[in-house]
């Protein structure tokens, strides 16, 4: 007899495709950029959602609700490893990749891993109602009630920063990364944070960017003058996957309090950290690019970018299965 979990999983897929579908063939696409009100579950607020220390009348208030929330993952014990991964409500079949390859949190035995995708709130209820059933079955989704935009992906991250810092604060790292990005899990745990050390303090590390704000407004990256006046950004890490110590994730949170809101993420990220004195170190594993598959070259990297879910699987399967071949 199949498992409950099982025809949960069939049912969310045969949702999934039919929605999508009917959103297709029937919805156009909206450019409704405010507030929105739709049926979805409603967390209660967390007692301990707020952090002392901080200077009243912050300028960036990050004054948003969970609507969905999993604030017991860290309850039984201490992770070593929390994965924050950026999404959209569409993209199911990239998180189902994640969550059956390197995203899995039994994977490493003794290494406490907790896995989470985060959203903002999408203008379609549809959308918002499957990806309610999704966190009913897998439990590791979090949403506050922003808009899920491309401008609002620095809201998702310093969601996810407040959510480490407030219901998983003892974990000693953390990785941010995107639904479209492989990770090599061992060479992360294993050969970069090495579980049998002493853990990092001020810690933050990924594939370093020196560089200055585009005025193109035809640019994806377009920064407007009035909003970033420098001509150089601070050094920043690539959103599309860095990692640090789980102490910086308070810190980054406090610090975007009290500091202008930037829509490119990374950068943002960025300001955060040369107010905080901290420096982003250098680590060539980290991939900001697609890369062609090769057994032995994605054994050299940590993270590898634009890989589609079947892509996921495929090379999850070949490198767990050639573990013994030598390069």
């Amino acid at each position: 007899m199949p498992s409950k979990v099982s025809c949960f999983y069939v049912l969310t897929v045969v949702c999934w495709a039919s929605a999508l579908w009917y959103l297709s063939v029937s919805r156009p696409t909206s450019s409704y950029a405010g507030q929105i009100s739709v049926p979805v579950r409603k967390a209660a607020k967390p007692k301990n959602a707020t952090f002392g220390n901080i200077r009243t009348r912050p300028l960036n208030p990050h004054a948003f609700d969970f609507v969905i929330n999993e604030p017991g993952k860290c309850e039984s014990a201490a992770p070593f490893l929390v994965i924050l991964i950026s999404t959209t409500h569409k993209e199911f079949d990239a998180r189902q990749a994640i969550r059956e390859t390197w995203g899995d949190e039994s994977a490493f035995g003794d290494v406490g891993v907790v896995t989470l995708f985060l959203l903002g709130r999408n203008t379609d209820a549809v959308l918002n109602q499957m990806v309610e059933q999704e966190s009913q079955i897998f439990h590791d989704i979090v949403v506050e009630d922003f808009v899920d935009s491309y401008h609002n992906l620095t809201l998702k991250t310093l969601m996810g920063m407040r959510w480490v810092a407030t219901f998983c604060s003892k974990a000693k790292y953390v990785m941010k990364t995107d639904s479209d990005i492989f990770v090599n899990m061992d060479n992360l745990v294993y050969k970069l944070l090495k579980p049998a050390t002493k853990p990092r303090r001020r810690y933050f590390t990924g594939y370093v960017i020196n560089g200055g704000p585009i005025r193109d407004v035809r640019s994806k990256w377009y920064m407007p003058r009035d909003l970033y006046p420098e001509s150089k950004y601070p050094p920043f890490c690539s959103g599309t996957g860095y990692v640090f110590s789980a102490d910086v994730a308070e810190l980054i949170y406090k610090t975007s309090l009290h500091t202008r809101l930037l829509h490119l993420e990374d950068v943002y990220v960025g300001l955060c950290l040369r107010k905080l004195g901290i420096h982003p170190f250098q680590n060539s594993g980290f991939n900001h690019w697609k890369m062609a598959y090769s057994l032995c070259r994605y054994r050299r990297v940590i993270t590898v970018h634009q890989i589609s879910p079947e892509e996921m699987h495929r090379v999850w399967n070949d490198m767990s299965s050639k573990k013994h071949l030598r390069c």
